[in-house]
């Protein structure tokens, strides 16, 4: 009941978005690069934001950083989808936010700063290189419910580390926003809210997985997408874009 209330609500959420957007012209103007070539809705992945509000007011007392952190970083992406802001300023916020999750998780209290170190800044490269490759209508949205599934799975099969909940949520989000964004002609983008917000919920879920088995063999969950970025990234460079 739950998890069709959250369905049915978020579906909402994003319907009103969609007239606001319409309204201040909240759009996605495209360039040389893009992959698309009318102006399309921007900032569709707000969803995933509103779904991790339904979830924070179910677990007040165990998410609050979790869900300051993703607040903090969602904001400004959404500030950034509307107006360009200065890369240091977007850099300061997530470096913030992921601060925010490892105090959270005690990773200060219980890793050397090394180790801190070496996590900050795979944190923030999976958080931009997800959002970097989000262009093509369905690839986040798709990759994502591919990765929180397989997270679930873990979860249920192999060891219990969160509530499902914190699964299932966004797996939520990301069919409704694919409703909208997985056809030829997409009705809106992720932005850079969605892209950033789930690529800040995966690593959320990913650091506490690694706490709880000692094991950074589940950052394979994220080899693919990892490969694709690596590959692009080089393209774009051979390109000299």
């Amino acid at each position: 009941m739950i998890y069709l209330a959250c369905y049915i609500l978020s579906t909402i959420f994003i319907l009103i978005y969609f007239k606001v957007a319409d309204k201040y012209n909240i759009v996605d103007r495209p360039n040389e690069r893009s992959s698309h070539k009318e102006l399309t809705m921007r900032g569709g992945g707000i969803i995933v934001w509103f779904v991790a509000l339904f979830y924070f007011l179910l677990n007040i007392d165990s998410s609050l950083n979790f869900f300051i952190g993703i607040t903090l970083i969602g904001f400004v992406s959404f500030i950034d989808d509307i107006r360009t802001l200065p890369s240091r300023v977007r850099a300061f916020v997530q470096l913030f936010s992921v601060g925010v999750i490892f105090y959270d998780l005690n990773i200060f209290s219980i890793y050397p700063w090394w180790v801190i170190l070496i996590a900050f800044i795979i944190s923030i490269g999976i958080i931009n290189a997800y959002n970097f490759m989000d262009g093509i209508n369905g690839i986040t949205g798709l990759y994502s419910c591919v990765v929180f599934a397989s997270f679930l799975y873990t979860n249920n099969c192999v060891i219990t580390f969160v509530n499902n909940d914190l699964l299932i949520f966004p797996i939520i989000a990301c069919s409704i926003f694919l409703f909208f964004n997985y056809r030829k002609k997409a009705k809106c983008f992720a932005g850079d809210i969605g892209s950033i917000i789930l690529a800040f919920w995966i690593v959320y879920i990913l650091i506490i997985l690694i706490c709880r088995t000692s094991s950074i063999v589940w950052v394979m969950f994220l080899s693919v997408y990892g490969v694709d970025s690596i590959c692009t990234i080089l393209h774009r460079l051979y390109l000299k874009q």
